[in-house]
């Protein structure tokens, strides 16, 4: 239930701040005083997308703050999948800052604006006058009956299903497409990858095969530097082996007389050895390295093959050549398989279709057996608002398929006149006998919607008199099951409300704002009065305002 709304810098609201309580209260106003903002600025804070220039001063945030008292721990799931702190208190905040980002607050909690309009739309259902346009909408009608009917819990359990079942049945057509029109892309794939295993690729091999290619290719070149290289380091007459021979004797002779040219002899006989392992590896490299036509041409065959299935799967990477012989691998193993994988999905799918079929049943009889309460409940309330013959039925017949919410289709039907048959109210209703249905309709699901807060925004436009009266008596009776606040223009449901509210313009600043307050009971009196008799206040209207209010 809506406790307290806090509204700073929205449109014509310089700053307010208003207390609600339990029952049935009504907001009255002149025409342009700020009703419809009020309720604009309640929606900002639920969630709702706004105007982004809805800040009356553009050097200030814009704030709105609703506080909510929850009675049970129906919402409790709630804050636990999103990882909130739940407590019975509960504050919604909105912010639109100077540059216009707007900012939503869960109990200070930062949280998206999909979070706050998902909480938003379990705590108040606004409808406005134009809303009764929604009655016409099958998917609404759909989900009134299921209201009536308890169906929530079971819908979601069926929901869950259809989506396995959609899922299921797109992976099966999926699965039989492939099997229908590839067949000859198969037979592709699979000459692709008969040829990438015929060539017998191996990991690093590419690496490989190019360096001794082109250590063949260059043999006698290698050659010639490999035995100049010999003869530099031990062959000459003057080979560098033989220096530090005579090097090593020198410093030897040193010794005698420096003393640290000890550690200069171990030095010299430590690179001597070291050139002396270099020099018989360079030699044993120089026997090895022998121009071999036959293994050039092998190497050469290889390398060619290589490039050319490179360049056949449009790589630039031997890694990615390997990478496409696995893919097509994988690709040709699910073709192998096609007609295993069909069965095994058309076995689930019945597994799957079974169990929609039963909650689809269930759905179904909880539907038509809350059908006749609801049509009678209905009906009774629209003969009180001046249609006494009037008659408000559902039809049901069935799908050919299952559709996310079952395998129903439902259709409201109405007649205001005796003798004539009920038809499709989107063809009979008018406008006005729209918006008295739809205040039937919310007060007779109002028994079983657990949203805690309804507003109507002028859903009584078009009715006076004794109809009127009997609006606010049937607003009355539902602010007895939920918290119930009204716009309203006439002093017959205003009367009726246990607290009133009243929405005006203040000039007496540099700007116009809109302002509210609540009512004491003298000022109710002078208040309805007004509303009486176009705004002047007569003896006799303020004695029928009294009559009003006592009644």
């Amino acid at each position: 239930m809506l406790r307290h709304l806090t509204i700073s810098n929205y449109a014509l609201i310089d700053s307010l701040s208003i207390d609600f309580d339990n029952g049935f209260s009504v907001i009255t106003g002149e025409t342009g005083a700020g009703k419809s903002i009020l309720l604009g600025a309640l929606g900002f804070v639920l969630g709702e997308r706004s105007d982004s220039n809805i800040l009356l001063d553009e050097t200030k945030k814009c704030v709105v703050e609703a506080t909510f008292c929850f009675e049970n721990e129906n919402l409790k799931s709630f804050f636990e999948g999103n990882d909130l702190d739940y407590d019975e208190e509960c504050v919604l905040r909105r912010e639109l800052s100077t540059s216009k980002k707007s900012r939503a607050f869960i109990n200070d909690t930062p949280v998206s604006l999909q979070q706050i309009k998902e909480l938003g739309n379990q705590l108040v259902d606004i409808h406005s006058q134009h809303d009764s346009l929604l009655l016409t909408n099958a998917d609404f009608q759909l989900n009134l009956l299921d209201d009536a009917a308890d169906n929530l819990s079971l819908l979601i359990e069926y929901q869950k299903q259809y989506h396995s079942f959609a899922s299921c049945s797109n992976e099966l057509n999926r699965l039989r497409e492939m099997s229908q029109k590839n067949l000859a892309e198969n037979d592709f794939l699979s000459f692709q990858l008969d040829e990438l295993l015929k060539a017998n690729l191996q990991d690093a091999e590419y690496e490989d095969v190019t360096q001794r290619l082109e250590l063949l290719e260059n043999a006698e070149e290698v050659k010639t530097l490999l035995a100049q290289s010999t003869n530099l380091l031990q062959e000459s007459e003057i080979s560098i082996l033989d220096q530090l021979n005579e090097l090593k004797s020198n410093v030897e002779h040193l010794k005698k007389f420096i003393p640290q040219a000890e550690s200069y002899v171990e030095r010299i006989e430590s690179t001597r050895i070291e050139l002396k392992d270099i020099a018989q590896d360079i030699d044993s490299l120089q026997d090895k390295t022998q121009f071999d036509s036959e293994s050039l041409e092998t190497l050469q065959e290889r390398f060619d093959l290589i490039q050319r299935l490179m360049m056949k799967h449009h790589v630039n990477d031997y890694g990615e050549l390997l990478e496409v012989r696995e893919e097509l691998s994988e690709k040709v193993n699910v073709f192998a398989n096609i007609d295993g994988q069909i069965s095994a999905k058309e076995n689930e799918l019945k597994k799957i279709k079974n169990e929609l079929s039963k909650l689809a049943k269930s759905l179904s009889d909880r539907r038509i057996n809350a059908k006749k309460s609801f049509e009678k409940a209905v009906t009774e309330i629209i003969r009180q608002l001046a249609m006494p013959h009037g008659v408000f039925e559902i039809e049901c017949s069935k799908l050919n398929d299952f559709s996310s919410t079952g395998l129903d289709k439902v259709r409201f039907m109405f007649s205001a006149n005796k003798g004539i048959a009920p038809d499709d109210m989107t063809r009979v209703a008018s406008g006005g006998e729209l918006s008295r249905l739809m205040l039937a309709i919310k007060a007779v699901a109002a028994e079983k919607n657990y949203i805690p807060t309804l507003i109507f925004d002028e859903i009584d436009t078009g009715v006076s008199g004794e109809v009127a009266s009997k609006l606010g008596d049937i607003m009355k009776k539902m602010g007895e099951r939920l918290q119930l606040v009204s716009i309203t223009h006439l002093p017959q449901i205003a009367s009726k409300a246990k607290r009133h509210f009243f929405v005006f313009k203040d000039n007496s600043g540099d700007k116009t704002h809109s302002n509210i307050r609540q009512l004491a009971q003298d000022e109710r009196v002078a208040e309805i009065a007004k509303m009486l008799s176009n705004d002047k206040i007569t003896p006799e209207a303020l004695k029928a305002a009294e009559v009003l209010l006592r009644n």
